[in-house]
């Protein structure tokens, strides 16, 4: 089973492919909203964030919380560099 990396980019038949679900779905969740993406050239592209928030917004939010704190430290050690 492949992992889902957060920081990763996915193409629509790539999420397809991990969420396993059909075409149609994954067009109506882009479409719904319920997955934020970005067209680039006239394609979609999704972060693994994203395809991880829809799975499991348990996992997901001890995620966010884990890089919010490491994210303080390094402010705060490096405000007097």
């Amino acid at each position: 089973m492949p992992e889902i990396l957060p920081n990763e980019v996915y193409t629509t038949q790539e999420s397809q492919k991990l969420l396993k679900i059909s075409p149609s779905t994954i067009k109506r969740l882009l479409k719904k909203g319920l997955i934020r993406a970005n067209k680039i050239g006239g394609q979609y592209r999704i972060l693994g964030h994203e395809l991880l928030r829809l799975l499991s917004p348990e996992i997901d939010q001890k995620a966010t919380d884990t890089y919010q704190k490491v994210k303080k430290k390094v402010i705060e050690k490096t405000k007097n560099w």
